[in-house]
């Protein structure tokens, strides 16, 4: 072996005298080039649902401040102490079901987002290992 004997030739060699399979390069960055688009997409899909999440929990706090206003503009002081304890209790009950059913949108908003990204990523990984499959062919002998 001479100087100039790259590294990648020096284990070309060793490759073919093991009789190792040989590997098509352009095949596998054209996978991995897919591999990084299917990130990206995964990691877009999971900022849309980070984003809409955020959106649900913004309408959450102000369908909460919309309630609170009404209670004040409501309130009465020096009002029957009976009705301004119904009041707020009609008020803590509608902020309780906004905060419910805002928990429960985000939570599904954050799920489906998930489960979108994941999908991805899993899809990706199934095409690369038959890329990477048919990539693989036997070492013929010369």
């Amino acid at each position: 072996m001479t100087d100039n004997t790259s590294y990648i030739d020096m284990l070309r060699k060793f490759g073919s005298d093991l009789g190792l399979p040989k590997l098509n390069v352009d095949e596998l960055l054209q996978a991995q080039k897919k591999n990084l688009e299917a990130l990206g997409q995964s990691a877009k899909v999971a900022a849309q649902g980070a984003q809409s999440v955020a959106q649900k929990q913004r309408e959450v706090i102000e369908a909460g401040l919309r309630e609170a206003s009404t209670l004040a503009r409501e309130y009465k002081p020096l009002g029957k102490i009976h009705e301004n304890l119904a009041l707020q209790t009609e008020f803590a009950r509608k902020v309780f079901d906004i905060a419910v059913k805002g928990a429960q949108d985000s939570a599904s908003t954050a799920r489906q987002s998930t489960t979108e990204a994941v999908k991805i990523i899993q899809d990706r990984m199934k095409e690369n290992f038959e890329e990477f499959r048919a990539s693989v062919r036997p070492n013929k002998p010369t």
